[in-house]
């Protein structure tokens, strides 16, 4: 698939099909992923594969943490966001909404579907060695972009999740990972499940004009 194809085509995937990613697929995958750039060449990167059983058992410590500590997915923003930046997040809302249960709140369909990676048949966390300072999360958002455009090419889907980084220590000692590790991101990978309508919602870009200023 040409990449600028699949940097068109490809969304985040909020339904799966119950069918589990081959140990070869997932390799060669993450082998694609691991040809990303990184700061001179430290590949700072950690990932850990979490799938079947241990995937759904990982899931349910997320999800009991989450609602233990009322913890939400939000922006991350240090102050109020700018009225530009709500207004992308409705795009969202207002794409996925429709799709949605009824009575399913949006916050909830976020909140217990991104501790349950949305079902999908494995999690991959991807991890910085404490050593590095908030520069090297660069190299993270590098390798990420490749892992899901990678994934997209070889007809797997994915949803990256930022809220598991709220619950970085519960997942060490789930997967009995050292403290000199930093859970930054994990990213739900699977089959797409075609038939949820959440699955087919699309939230749009905002336009160059918003994004870009020329200096010439």
């Amino acid at each position: 698939m040409d990449v600028l194809q699949a940097i068109q085509e490809r969304r985040s995937t909020r339904a799966y099909l119950d069918r589990p990613v081959e140990k070869e697929t997932l390799e060669k995958l993450i082998s694609c992923a691991s040809q990303a750039p990184s700061a001179i060449n430290i590949q700072p990167w950690e990932l850990v594969v979490v799938s079947g059983e241990e995937r759904k058992r990982l899931s349910r410590v997320l999800v009991k943490r989450m609602r233990e500590r009322n913890i939400s997915c939000g922006p991350g923003a240090k102050r109020p966001l700018p009225e530009h930046f709500v207004e992308r997040q409705r795009g969202l809302l207002e794409a996925m909404l429709p799709n949605l249960a009824a009575g399913t709140s949006f916050q909830d369909f976020i909140n217990e579907g991104s501790c349950n990676f949305y079902g999908a048949p494995t999690a991959i966390i991807i991890m910085i060695d404490k050593v590095f300072s908030s520069a090297r999360l660069t190299d993270i958002g590098i390798i990420l972009g490749y892992l899901v455009l990678a994934a997209h090419a070889m007809d797997l889907a994915t949803c990256p999740i930022g809220l598991i980084t709220a619950f970085d220590e519960d997942i060490r000692e789930q997967l009995n990972l050292s403290e000199d590790k930093e859970v930054v991101i994990g990213i739900a990978v699977g089959y797409k499940d075609p038939s949820p309508g959440v699955n087919r919602a699309r939230s749009e870009r905002a336009p160059l004009a918003e994004l870009v200023k020329w200096r010439e």
